[in-house]
Order: structure tokens, then sequence, then C-alpha cells
């Protein structure tokens, strides 16, 4: 097997089809451009769905690694090693939070997140046992776990795998009025995306955020902010809550944390919530991991510097331009914030999976979402000019659609 046509075939034939990929083979990739087996070299305008933040192969994250590599991967949480404590204390730090909870995927650090609030009502808040209730958003994506998808409104995501989990109340994204509606003596917390991406990358008007600050304080709720695309970097601020300066009392992390090299992932509070938690009552045996550490520690580092954060301002001032100029010439609308642009195609143009292949065949890398949206999220290492390229191809790709 050394063809893409002959490594797809074999996949689909043996793998379940939980995803529907595009139909390219990559078999190495450096900084924003990625090569395929049959050495066509493609730039990456995904980025992992915002985990790969850094680019392929970053130096200082590859170095991290592999030295870790040499020396030790894995001791289980029964005892300390010695890349936890600054691993706690750096990403304590960049979030200014008192303590961390550290697991793999994102959607473990959403469970980690639902346990930890429902916990903190019971004990702190004082409401009576397994009456619970979170607060959620329409649209939202948090993870595919059966506890997650109990309040997802994807039907694709959700359909013939219940019973669902109790114990959420899903609102209209976007409404605080809504919100306000939703709650009751036994509301715990609010779970908010702070950019929707999943959804097309919906960003909420101004104030949003704030009003569900306010609002959680006022009533003794956590604001849990599910940071785990829009964070590290991504929208031109650390987290995407910064651009109200609003902190949430609980932030969701993965993705761009394990710097494409490993899953990373945690939660950040202050000691008031995650104190709650006692041994025995949640974790994981490569939760917090000596190479997870290591990876981590070297993207905080790279973080705590501030230069990744204000080059995704610079460049997404560059993408949304650009991008807006396409708009009534296929483009029907853009959203996003910094490098993360949701992209709605003209519907009686092109399917979002179309243009993507378009775009393929362009050597542009792009994932669709929901019918006619496409997403942009390049690597925050990508050049200004890879960045200019890529956007005269969808231009390209969009012309050409029109004209057949």
């Amino acid at each position: 097997m050394t063809t893409s046509a002959e490594l797809i075939e074999v996949s689909e034939r043996r793998s379940a089809h939980n995803y529907h990929p595009l139909p390219v083979v990559i078999h190495e990739a450096h900084g924003a451009w990625v090569t395929d087996v049959e050495g066509k070299r493609y730039l990456d305008c995904l980025a992992g769905y915002s985990s790969l933040n850094f680019g392929h192969g970053h130096p200082k994250i590859i170095e991290a690694a592999q030295e870790q590599l040499q020396r030790l991967t894995l001791t289980s949480r029964a005892f300390y090693h010695d890349q936890f404590a600054q691993f706690c204390a750096g990403l304590g730090d960049l979030t200014g939070k008192d303590m961390i909870l550290p697991m793999n995927t994102g959607a473990e650090a959403v469970e980690t997140a639902i346990k930890v609030a429902r916990k903190w009502g019971y004990q702190v808040k004082g409401v009576e046992p397994d009456q619970a209730n979170i607060i959620v958003m329409d649209g939202n994506f948090h993870g595919r776990t059966t506890t997650i998808i109990s309040f997802s409104t994807d039907p694709e995501a959700r359909e013939d795998f219940g019973p669902y989990t109790p114990g959420f109340r899903i609102v209209r994204y976007g409404s605080i009025e809504a919100i306000k509606a939703a709650v009751d003596a036994n509301t715990v917390a609010v779970l908010v995306e702070p950019i929707q991406g999943e959804a097309g990358v919906l960003v909420p008007e101004d104030g949003y955020l704030s009003d569900i600050r306010a609002l959680c304080s006022a009533r003794g709720l956590l604001m849990i902010a599910d940071e785990i695309q829009s964070g590290l970097g991504r929208t031109g601020h650390t987290f995407a809550c910064d651009h109200e300066g609003v902190v949430p009392d609980v932030y969701v992390l993965g993705k761009a944390l394990g710097g494409g090299v490993v899953p990373v992932s945690a939660i950040a509070a202050n000691r008031d919530v995650l104190g709650v938690i006692q041994p025995g009552q949640h974790g994981s045996t490569f939760g917090g991991n000596p190479l997870a550490c290591a990876v981590g520690n070297a993207v905080i580092e790279m973080l705590s510097t501030g230069e990744f954060q204000a080059r995704a301002g610079k460049l997404g001032e560059v993408l949304h331009t650009r991008l807006r100029e396409l708009v009534g010439k296929g483009v029907v609308e853009v959203r996003g914030r910094g490098l993360w642009a949701g992209v709605d195609i003209d519907p009686e143009l092109a399917t979002g999976r179309e243009v993507s292949k378009a775009l393929m065949a362009r050597s542009v890398l792009v994932k669709d979402t929901h019918g006619s949206t496409i997403r942009l999220a390049p690597p925050i290492v990508v050049s200004e000019d890879d960045l200019i390229w890529a956007i005269g191809r969808l231009a390209d790709a969009l012309y050409e659609l029109h004209n057949q």
C-alpha cells in the first residue's frame, strides 16, 4: 500500500466510518505545509481544529518531546514526576488560576468541568442531591461522550445514542435573557463556548460574555468557558474571553495545549472550586503524564511571550479583510476573530464540501461544516504571503464553480 487510492480504500474498508475525510493522505508536514504520499504539498488551513496552532513539528515542541521520550513517559498519578509541578504552576499562571486538573482529550476536560461543577454545587452552593442543572447553548460542540451528546442539538451527534444524561438546560446561544429565564435554585453553572467553532465560527455580540459573567456572579453560578478551540492564541489573545476582559470561573482547555504532538487537556479554576475534588473521585492513568506535561510546558512558555497571540491578531486582520472582499462573489458571510474564520458559501453555488474539494485540488486544505460553510484556521506560524495565496485560491475556486 503506497498510493493514496490504495491507502484510502483499505482505510474505508477496515475502519468505522465515523469521519468523512477529504481524499488526501498526508505523509509528512512542516510548519503550515503538509505533503501527501505522492509528494504533493498543501497549505494546511485547518490546523487540526486549532490543535496545531504552532504549526507542524515546531522545533521547540519537538525538542521538548524528544528529550522527555528519552527519559520518562508515564508514571501514572500513583507517583509524582518532575514535569508535573511546572505544568500545573505554568498553566495556573497563564490562566490566572490557583489549581489545574489535567486530563487527555478535550471531551475529558469538559466531562471534568461538569463533574466539578456538580460537586461544587452540592458541597459549596448547597443544592439538593442529584438536582443540579447546568445551562448550555444550542449549536454547542463540546465533544462526543454520552453525557456531552445528551445536550447536543446536532442530530448527527445525538440520535440513536440514548438514553440521555439529564441535568442540562439548552438555551439560545447569544441570548442572555434566555440564560436568565433558565436559571433556578438548582442551577450550578453556565457552560459556553466564547466562539462556537463547529457551528460555523459563530461570534456572539459584544457584551454577551460580560453579561454571562455578571449573571453568574450575581446568582452564585460557575461560568465555565470551553476554550478548547478558541483558546491559546487562536483569536489574537490568549483566550477568546480576553476580548471582553472576562475571566470565567473555570477554563476548559485542550487541543493546542498538546502542541500537535500528544493529547493534553485540563481545566483551570481557583481553589474554592477545584478544592472539592478529593483523591479517588476523578482521574486518568495518562492524565498529566510526563510526556504530556513536558510538551505542555513548552507550549505554555511559548504563549507566555505574547508573540503568537499578537501574530494571530495581525494575520487575522489580513484574513478577514481578504475574505470580506469575496462577499457577493460566491461568499454570503464571513465570521470569526483572529486567525479563525467561518465562511458561508452561497448554497446555490456549491456545498461546503464541494468548495473544500475544489480547494484541495488547488493545494489548500480546509474543512466544511453544516452544509455550505467552510472553516479556516491556519497555523499561527503561517506566512502572510501564504495566507494571501490561499485566499486567492478560494477566489479562483469560487469563480470556476460560478462559471461551470
